[in-house]
């Protein structure tokens, strides 16, 4: 029987080759983005579970208000390793890294430098913490002594001529000198080390060993005992802050009791997070990688589960519509004797069978459009061709979805009367036109709600691109690792400037795109108890910076090289000044000191207050700031004229390549360091427009087959119409008017849907946009324009027809 209801729906599919290409195309459109989606979102969620004993692995991190500021940290302490070791008798393994952000490194008896970005300090139980195998060298001494440090098989391949390198030795920064003890795999794609090449010994770093609770710099990760219990030592990590971490602030704030830190609206909270939720739960500040988004899978899983429902509902809607064609086959079944069961089976079959097809070409599609994919959505996923497990989800899901497609008409068509419909009476004993108009509204509540959301996403990116953030990006170059010219790093930077399309430069590690940080709490004169301190960030930097980077002096006067004193200045920003109480004139010539452990602090004068600016992201509100004159030649940053930039930057490579011949010319521009802030935006919004698009070509096919079926059904009424006297726009407008009110009602339930979604979306900037009402005057007029263009095809062709051929038609 089965073998039997197989012929008979690849009979009917190929009987009907128009509507049968609609219903396939449109199911493998859907079919193929959910494939995709799928395939990201499954990646994302399998983030850092390929590490052993993943379950039982968590991070400590740090929440901390003081001194005006409140920060997220996804690190800790350096001594909170130790403490939580020696304290805690259900901890297995502690480890903690140091990013070192990137590094020059050469082999000892070669003259050019490498540069090595993802290096970072780890404890010696980094091996056995996430159970990585060395493919050469010793897990058990590997890390172990200062001055040593591991390759991945990549880094050790870039710097060798073999991967085998352990004992060879490298120079880093040109002073440093290392011993290589191991070499490993490169790090999982799916985890959070991804972008970590270089792993230094922490035993060879002076600060992990110092016992400071001030600092945070250094994330931290525990492994659990089998059977311990991580709310169990949330409750210890409770009592941290007064067992640690007020004894030690005592030194600097005598007296000082946890009760009063507290009262003075301070707080100093740690608590845990998995391993395995780091990546799409944690955007704290300096996470080792740069982390996805729980909300982005939620956006992805949606929009996935919009285009399966579009292409079902596509199906649903064609099959219905021309169930009138296959009435009287319904009838003459039902008079021979075919049960209802036997009907819903054979259609039922008829919708799997299309459903398979469709898989088929989903996967091709899949497959060609996956290179596109990945780089609309910045990752590197594959289609797991050699796992079984794949292709037994894909067939049950294909096989389900067809149930689920074809459920409806199935069970619609089995209803049929077969008196009525071989008397010929097909119009009202098929019926069903309110389930499929109500599944077109569907269709286009779905679109019109993608179109908001894509207008809104662009708007806020626009909104990002374009706000004023009070400082100057375009025509800044950034040359990275200066300090590698030594003692010519200054001379460098005077060469610069003498060029005719330089307008200025500056050095400093510190820049409004991401870089760098430092805090540091600072105290008016004569007052040191931690309830006048004021955090902020401390940034050094030279003369030139502020004329540079572009800031505004809104009170006093910018660094001056002719002022020694200025050499113990400080620049506050406005939330500084906020934070201190005062407006910007009050805080001219105010005393600051940060060296409030010292008897004798130095202390900085106020001489000037710029006007707030974004060094973070829009997300987030600007924090206080403080600039003081300190050289540093990490970064030096080039105002260049307008002009032939390719021209400029050649000049100065030709200055450095002479003055650091050994050390690579590497650098960006800082419009392009601020729009990599906001990545992850960028590819919503390029996500959203291509699924958009792929929503809107499935209703326009669900569309456009139900407009053509719907000139087909009334091709005599069309005829009468015409012999009448009605004109081809009378005739179009009859037949579309329908749709159109269709569309109309769509319009209604799906623009407060998208304003509420968005309204959500957009209240995670601190910094956005007011959503305009022209957005939904788009969104609408881009429907109807799609609508009748999809529509009228159809109309206008069937009201151009000949009457006399369709009247003589039965």
């Amino acid at each position: 029987m089965f073998k039997n209801y197989i012929k008979i729906a690849w009979r009917n599919l190929r009987r009907q080759p128009f509507f049968t290409f609609l219903n396939t195309f449109g199911l493998a459109i859907g079919m193929a983005g959910g494939i995709l989606i799928s395939l990201y979102i499954h990646s994302e969620l399998n983030f850092d579970t390929m590490f052993k004993d993943a379950d039982r692995i968590y991070r400590i991190n740090a929440d901390v208000k003081f001194g005006g500021s409140e920060q997220e940290f996804a690190e800790v302490s350096a001594p909170m390793a130790e403490t939580v070791k020696e304290d805690y008798p259900y901890i297995e393994l502690v480890t903690r890294f140091r990013n070192n952000g990137s590094i020059l490194i050469r082999k000892k008896n070669a003259s050019l430098n490498v540069k090595e970005n993802g290096v970072a300090y780890a404890d010696s139980t980094f091996f056995n913490m996430f159970g990585i195998s060395l493919l050469y060298g010793d897990s058990k001494t590997a890390l172990t002594e200062p001055n040593t440090l591991i390759l991945t098989k990549t880094a050790a391949e870039k710097h060798f001529d073999s991967s085998n390198a352990v004992g060879e030795t490298l120079i880093l920064d040109n002073e440093q000198t290392y011993t290589v003890t191991g070499i490993i795999e490169d790090m999982p794609k799916n985890s959070f080390l991804r972008n970590h090449g270089v792993f230094m010994a922490m035993a060879g770093y002076q600060d992990s060993r110092e016992g400071g609770w001030g600092n945070h710099n250094y994330p931290t990760f525990i492994k659990l005992s089998p059977n311990a219990k991580v709310d169990d030592f949330q409750e210890y990590l409770n009592t941290v802050l007064g067992a640690y971490v007020i004894p030690w602030a005592q030194d600097f704030f005598p007296g000082i009791t946890e009760e009063q830190f507290i009262e003075a609206g301070n707080h100093l909270r740690y608590d845990t997070i998995a391993l395995t939720d780091i990546h799409l739960y944690s955007d704290r500040s300096s996470e080792l990688s740069t982390n996805g988004s729980i909300q982005n899978v939620y956006i992805l899983s949606v929009i996935a589960l919009f285009l399966i429902v579009l292409a079902s509902v596509n199906f649903m809607n064609l099959s219905t519509a021309i169930s009138l064609k296959r009435a009287k086959e319904i009838g003459i079944r039902k008079t021979l004797g075919s049960n209802k069961t036997g009907l819903v089976s054979q259609f039922l079959t008829e919708s799997a069978l299309i459903s398979f097809i469709s898989l088929l070409f989903s996967v091709i599609i899949a497959t060609l459009v996956l290179p596109l994919f990945n780089d609309l959505a910045g990752t590197s996923i594959t289609i797991p061709f050699n796992y079984p497990y794949f292709w037994i989800l894909l067939l049950v899901s294909a096989l389900l979805l067809g149930i689920f497609s074809g459920f409806y008409p199935a069970f619609f068509m089995s209803k049929f009367i077969p008196v009525k419909v071989l008397k010929g009476s097909g119009n009202s004993a098929v019926g069903g036109s309110g389930v499929r108009n109500s599944l077109v509204v569907v269709q286009f509540t779905i679109s019109i709600f993608l179109m908001v959301s894509t207008l809104i996403v662009f708007q806020q990116l626009k909104f990002i691109q374009n706000k004023d953030l009070g400082f100057s990006r375009d025509q800044v170059l950034v040359i990275e690792d200066v300090y590698s010219a030594g003692d010519q790093a200054l001379s460098f930077k005077e060469e610069v400037q003498k060029l005719g399309s330089v307008k200025s430069a500056s050095m400093s590690n510190f820049l409004p795109t991401p870089s760098s940080r430092s805090d540091a709490s600072f105290f008016k004169e004569g007052l040191k108890d931690q309830e006048h301190a004021v955090n902020m960030q401390n940034w050094q930097v030279d003369h030139e910076y502020i004329n540079t980077v572009g800031l505004e002096i809104i009170a006093g006067r910018d660094f001056n090289p002719q002022f020694i004193a200025d050499s113990t200045a400080i620049i506050l920003n406005e939330s500084a000044i906020k934070i201190l109480g005062v407006n910007a004139e009050e805080a001219l010539g105010m005393r600051l000191s940060s060296d409030i452990e010292l008897e004798n602090p130095t202390f900085s004068t106020v001489i000037g207050v710029v006007k707030n600016f974004h060094f973070t992201s829009l997300k987030d509100d600007i924090r206080a700031l403080s600039l003081s004159l300190e050289r540093n030649s990490d970064v030096m940053v080039v105002k260049l004229q307008a002009g032939n930039f390719s021209e400029s930057i050649a000049q100065i490579e030709s200055i450095w390549n002479d003055i650091a011949p050994e050390a690579p010319f590497t650098y960006y521009f800082m419009d392009e360091s601020f729009n990599n802030t906001y990545q992850s935006e960028q590819r919503l919004g390029r996500i959203f427009m291509t699924f958009t698009i792929l929503s809107i070509i499935i209703a326009c096919l669900g569309l456009f087959g139900l407009a053509t079926f719907n000139a087909e059904r009334r091709i005599k009424e069309i005829g009468i119409r015409k012999v009448l006297g009605a004109s081809v726009g009378q005739i179009t407008y009859k037949l579309s008017i329908d749709f159109l009110r269709l569309v109309g009602i769509a319009i209604l339930v799906s623009l407060p849907l998208g304003w509420y979604a968005m309204a959500k979306w957009l209240e995670s900037f601190s910094y956005r946009i007011e959503i305009n009402i022209w957005v939904f005057v788009i969104a609408t007029l881009l429907a109807i324009f799609i609508s009748i263009l999809t529509v009228s095809f159809q109309s206008i062709k069937a009201a151009m027809a000949n009457p006399t051929k369709s009247l003589r038609t039965e």
